[in-house]
């Protein structure tokens, strides 16, 4: 398995940020969320993850940049649930949405159940599509 997360795989376009918030849907397991737009991404990535942690949760830029890398370091470590099972490209944003502070594992786990809850989501719409 390849546990990299590179730079092209980041999302940093405001197009597609604005579609993310504009037409996209979200799935949540407390305390994160994860919200989600399926269309092309402009290259040949099949994912676009973003991650935020709010100001209004954590006042110290700190605090922040460390949920950040949390989030960052959870979704590249279980980025082969989503890649073994996706077949058209997404952009996803993560948020952190609590004032609880969460160790690492107890975030890892809610990461691994919110992919979960995504990937049954999108199985359902696409059994609908079918139909």
């Amino acid at each position: 398995m390849n546990f990299n997360y590179p730079k092209n795989e980041k999302l940093k376009s405001k197009i597609t940020i604005g579609l993310l918030f504009s037409e996209g849907k979200s799935v949540s397991k407390y305390p994160l969320r994860l919200v989600y737009h399926s269309g092309n991404l402009g290259d040949k990535q099949l994912l676009k993850v973003g991650v935020s942690v709010s100001k209004k949760y954590f006042k110290k830029a700190v605090d922040r940049n460390y949920f950040k890398r949390v989030l960052r370091e959870t979704y590249r470590l279980n980025q082969h649930l989503l890649k073994d099972q996706l077949h058209q490209p997404y952009a996803l944003m993560f948020f952190y949405q609590s004032k609880d502070r969460l160790s690492f594992e107890e975030i890892n786990t809610k990461t691994i159940q919110l992919i979960e809850k995504f990937l049954a989501q999108i199985n359902a719409v696409s059994k609908e599509e079918q139909k």
